[in-house]
C-alpha cells in the first residue's frame, strides 16, 4: 500500500511541475499548479511518517507562500509572460537533460544501484517529531544557517518595501 501511494503521488507531483511550467503564458493557472504540487509533496510526506513536515509544507508552502506569488501575480498584472527568441532553443536543452536524469533513474533502479543487498534504510524514531526539528534547527547543526537566512530575508523584505516606496 505504501508503495503504490509513493509511485501515485510521485507521478502527481511531477505531473504538476511540467503544469507549473506548461502553464508559462498564464502565471495564475501556473500558481495553481504549485499549489497542487506542495499539497502533492505533503501527502508524500505524511506516507514517510513525517507528519509534523507534511503539516509545515502545507501552512508554509501551499498557504503563506503560494498567496504571496499570488499577489505578488495579481498586483503586477502580468497575465503574459514575456516570449524570446530563445525559447524554443531552451526548450530542447531542458528536454534533453530531463531525458538524460529519466535515463539514468531508470538504469539506477534497474541495476539496483541504491540497495544492492537488499538493505532498506530505516529512519530514526524521532524523524520529523517537532522535538527533533526544534532542536536541529536551535541547537545544534543548523543554528548558524537558520539565523542567515533569517538576516537574509528580513533584509529582502526591508528592500522590497524600499523599492515599492520608489515606484509609487
Amino acid at each position: 500500500m505504501n508503495d503504490g501511494a509513493f509511485y501515485v503521488l510521485s507521478a502527481l507531483a511531477v505531473l504538476s511541475a511540467i503544469g507549473v511550467v506548461a502553464y508559462g503564458r498564464n502565471p495564475v493557472y501556473s500558481a495553481v499548479s504549485l499549489v497542487f504540487n506542495f499539497f502533492v509533496l505533503a501527502m508524500l510526506y505524511f506516507t514517510m511518517g513525517a507528519q509534523f513536515l507534511g503539516i509545515t509544507q502545507m501552512m508554509v508552502y501551499a498557504g503563506a507562500i503560494m498567496v504571496l506569488f499570488l499577489f505578488v501575480i495579481l498586483i503586477l498584472k502580468q497575465a503574459k509572460a514575456r516570449e524570446t527568441e530563445k525559447r524554443p532553443a531552451i526548450a530542447a536543452w531542458g528536454l534533453s537533460i530531463a531525458a538524460a536524469a529519466l535515463g539514468l533513474f531508470v538504469i539506477a533502479k534497474s541495476a539496483n544501484i541504491a540497495f544492492p543487498d537488499g538493505a532498506e534504510i530505516t529512519a530514526p524514531e524521532t524523524f520529523g517529531t517537532p522535538q527533533s526539528i526544534g532542536g536541529a534547527l536551535f541547537f545544534t547543526e543548523y543554528v548558524w544557517p537558520f539565523i542567515i537566512a533569517g538576516v537574509l530575508l528580513t533584509l529582502g523584505v526591508v528592500a522590497s518595501i524600499l523599492l515599492a516606496k520608489r515606484r509609487i
